[in-house]
């Protein structure tokens, strides 16, 4: 791949740190405008807005807490959320699908709790609020409980074809537990 050289805008915009010519690069998250005298003057500006969401809906009746503006829900990068309508002057947003807190100890460092995660793929995940001091992860939903095998103090939930199980949530045991 060939790298592209920078080109002059069409209007001769100038830098307003050093005044020299700004110019048109390209890098891996799109182009933007740059200072033509680079090593020396580090200006830059992009050329896309930098608003990546947009409304779906306002929603009326629900006002933001620091404004009083009116709340809209938003499509962004990261998915659905609800923010202030005054948005670049009140930067108010709240999550739709807030984690779930289990209340559980963590088995591993017993100082934190176990969270609901989210990973990027969407998939729902269960680990310590201590990270990264402790890294203890679990695929299924954690409860409280000991195995009646190796006594360890967390069992876990698996769902499938013969509905809802028991498991110990250690990975040298994992057996199932009988009711």
């Amino acid at each position: 791949m060939s790298k592209q050289l920078p080109f002059d805008t069409e209007k001769n915009e100038h830098c307003p740190e050093c005044d020299s010519l700004l110019v048109i690069r390209n890098s891996s998250h799109g182009p933007f405008l740059g200072c033509s005298s680079y090593p020396q003057c580090h200006y830059m500006r992009p050329l896309r807005p930098t608003v990546e969401s947009h409304i779906i809906k306002v929603l009326e009746g629900q006002h933001c807490p620091k404004c009083s503006h009116d709340l809209v829900l938003k499509q962004g990068r990261f998915g659905m959320f609800i923010g202030c309508s005054n948005y670049p002057e009140c930067e108010h947003i709240e999550l739709i699908d807030k984690p779930d807190e289990t209340k559980i100890s963590c088995p591993q460092c017993q100082k934190g709790n176990l969270l609901q995660r989210k990973s990027r793929y969407g998939k729902t995940f269960y680990a310590c609020d201590n990270y990264p001091n402790c890294q203890f992860i679990l695929n299924n939903k954690p409860i409280n409980g000991k195995c009646k095998y190796c006594e360890y103090p967390l069992l876990m939930e698996k769902r499938g074809g013969q509905g809802v199980r028991l498991f110990c949530a250690s990975k040298r045991c994992g057996k199932q537990q009988e009711e």
